[in-house]
């Protein structure tokens, strides 16, 4: 792909940093003010001008690309890490891996990768005979940027339907294959989500239309095979721009389910797989504060939800020919205190949950005809588990993943029948050796007198008083931050890092309230937990003072420029990836992708108060004159869900008012998306630069 850009270098002379001496000044872009004005309240933006929805502006460009030989320039005067660090990384993967053979239908499907390959192919087998339905290896060609997502194979087992993204925006097109003669077919269609749903008789295919400008899917459309997408049938559109669609299918396969949601309320439609013609069916119409999702097996359906303010949510059971009836669902599994329940999937005498508890999640097997409630043990304190590859409603088994912080992932199954499980996958990791590493789970007070759950993993026998920390947060939407298997941490603690996961507010890991309790106007919770819990862990000589390190992404890039506002001298060293630092003004713009949808989760910049409180803690709006850390930020150009302009704008700032003499930096893909490059090498190259910074702000302090 050519160069967007032409590269600049800049005039250098020596500044001073991290005791090292940088030959090239720090970029600088120009000023120049730009005011807004809201309640009263005016605020100046000198960087505004950064902002380019078209991500072509070479004066732009020339910038970013001036941050990227700065950051490089301070790395090529200290220790580079980086080829020992991706090395490393690249050592853990074995020369080939195999996903679990998952049944459907007539096929086993599954996905193998070399470890010389960026990208997945993606294998059916029959008969023990093999076909490649797509590498996507090959398809991604020479492309800088290439995704492939949501692939789905018709009932009639002869197309293959997935999205393709080439620059990271996440608009993708879809394309159809003919698995027959593995050609294409001429139908494109152009700006959809990935996710696209078959007809029964393989002829039709239900999608969904982003708006060009927010993101935003607001319309559903009925596609014939053959057709130009000119040709396709509107079935549904939304029209208010604060709910977002996403559409599936049931596990029985029954129906195609669209679900129109924002953050606390949503809708479910469902509409007859053998009848793309039929009428939209309404399970329950949206209501403030009701959130519901279902399952359908046989006759029936069941909802999961929080009616009648069921804050750690319920199960009900209906029946199928009552779906639109709410007075009919008969509550089968009440809400229970402390135990919130977050994923459930239906088969003929049993229902398996995913319920949580104390910041845990467990797996309940509910027996229908007995109404019991059984718990599957997990062999470790500190852990994560979810559901998956439980496509076949008929089956007396179901799996479940599984992983802790010293295990890689693993998939078990449980027979139904005999109550056993067994191992039937697991992640095979080169030169991890679990028992070299201790895992703790600690209960960190916090200023309120909350409890903060965080994870800990290091290697044995290390000094805890004398390690350096680093410790990850994120704290909203209500993602959960479960004590997983992250292979690409045992560098660090191969260095004799401490590494921990802290629970904090605006997730969902204790439950509901948790959630509530770290949004909106509750949001400065999320950022107390954190300092605080941090705060906890030293007191405890759990990490050396003056070796702290955190780390968030996203909305955890919120995160770590809130505390490092309200704390700058706590932490050493931040890396904030694609952060969404500029909460008021993306907030107060709907043509900026998501916000609308976002409202609920953040606030309405259009009431005052929420305003107001936005303002408070907004990392933008309240960088102060201080002694800030060093500070390593990342994004991507075409970033969907944080836009670049926001960290580009944040970074200059930041420099312009800390009065310390640590580094800040910001590091740009100029192809790629909210997740960085594409490719598997090419993520955990960016991994090796996140720990090189690390590395040489420790090294050099």
């Amino acid at each position: 792909m050519k160069k967007l850009f032409t590269k600049f270098f800049l005039c250098t002379f020596i500044i001073s940093a991290c005791n090292q001496e940088i030959n090239m000044k720090e970029p600088q872009p120009k000023q120049i003010p730009f005011k807004m004005e809201a309640h009263g309240d005016v605020r100046i933006d000198n960087y505004y001008w950064l902002r380019d929805d078209t991500r072509s502006d070479p004066e732009i460009l020339t910038y970013l690309e001036s941050e990227n030989e700065y950051f490089e320039n301070w790395i090529s005067q200290n220790s580079d890490y980086r080829n020992q660090i991706f090395t490393e990384l690249e050592s853990q993967i074995p020369p080939i891996e195999e996903t679990l053979r998952v049944k459907e239908n007539n096929y086993l499907y599954y996905t193998r990768i070399k470890s010389s390959d960026q990208y997945q192919t993606y294998f059916r087998s029959k008969n023990d005979i093999e076909e490649i339905i797509l590498d996507v290896n090959i398809e991604a060609g020479d492309n800088e940027f290439y995704s492939a997502a949501g692939l789905n194979v018709s009932p009639n087992e002869n197309l293959l339907v997935f999205g393709e993204d080439l620059n990271g925006r996440r608009e993708y097109n879809l394309k159809i294959k003919n698995l027959t003669s593995n050609e294409y077919l001429e139908d494109n269609i152009e700006g959809a989500s990935p996710s696209a749903i078959w007809s029964a008789d393989s002829q039709y295919l239900l999608y969904t239309k982003k708006v060009e400008v927010t993101l935003i899917s607001n319309k559903v459309y009925v596609h014939k095979i053959g057709n130009d997408q000119s040709q396709d049938i509107l079935i549904y559109e939304e029209k208010d721009n604060e709910f977002n669609i996403y559409i599936g299918e049931s596990r029985s396969k029954k129906y195609a389910v669209i679900y129109v949601g924002k953050t606390d309320s949503n809708e479910i439609y469902l509409l007859d797989k053998d009848d793309f013609q039929s009428s939209l069916k309404l399970i329950s119409s949206r209501e403030d504060g009701h959130e519901y999702s279902i399952d359908h097996f046989g006759e029936y359906f069941y909802i999961l939800s929080n009616k009648n303010n069921a804050k750690n949510f319920q199960i009900f059971k209906i029946e199928e020919s009552d779906f639109n009836k709410s007075n009919q669902w008969d509550c089968i599994i009440p809400a229970r205190d402390f135990h919130y329940i977050e994923d459930m999937i239906a088969y003929e005498d049993n229902l398996v949950l995913i319920t949580r508890f104390d910041g845990l999640p467990t797996v309940e097997l509910v027996n229908l005809p007995a109404n019991t409630i059984s718990t599957i043990e997990m062999p470790d304190d500190a852990y994560d588990v979810g559901l998956s590859y439980n496509n076949d409603v008929s089956a007396d088994f179901f799996r479940f993943s599984y992983s802790s912080p010293k295990s890689p992932s693993q998939i078990f199954e449980y027979n139904l029948k005999t109550q056993s499980k067994k191992i039937v996958w697991k992640k095979q990791i080169n030169n991890f050796f679990e028992n070299d590493y201790q895992v703790s789970r600690i209960k960190t007070s916090v200023r309120d007198n909350s409890v903060v759950p965080v994870t800990i993993i290091h290697k044995k026998n290390i000094n805890t008083a004398e390690a350096p920390l680093l410790i990850y947060g994120y704290g909203s939407y209500g993602i959960n931050m479960d004590s997983g298997f992250r292979a690409s941490i045992v560098p660090l603690l191969e260095r004799g890092f401490i590494f921990a996961i802290a629970q904090i507010r605006g997730g969902s890991d204790l439950g509901r309230e948790w959630y509530e309790d770290g949004r909106m106007l509750n949001k400065k919770n999320t950022f107390y937990d954190f300092i605080d819990a941090t705060k906890y862990l030293i007191a405890n000589n759990i990490g050396h003072p003056k070796k702290l390190f955190a780390m968030g992404g996203s909305a955890g890039g919120l995160l770590m420029g809130a505390v490092i506002n309200f704390e700058p001298k706590l932490y050493q060293g931040i890396i904030s990836a694609v952060p969404f630092v500029d909460v008021l003004t993306t907030m107060s713009d709907e043509s900026i992708p998501l916000t609308t949808f976002e409202y609920d989760e953040w606030g309405d910049p259009r009431i005052k108060e929420q305003y107001d409180y936005m303002k408070s803690y907004s990392p933008y709006d309240n960088i102060n004159s201080q002694e800030y850390p060093s500070v390593l930020v990342t994004t991507s150009l075409f970033d969907s869900q944080v836009q670049y302009f926001e960290p580009a704008k944040y970074v200059p700032k930041l420099r312009e008012n800390t009065t310390s003499n640590n580094p800040i930096f910001l590091s740009i893909n100029l192809i790629g998306g909210h997740g960085g490059k594409s490719g598997r090498l090419e993520s955990l190259r960016e991994t090796a630069r996140d720990y090189t910074f690390i590395l040489n702000v420790l090294e050099n302090s």
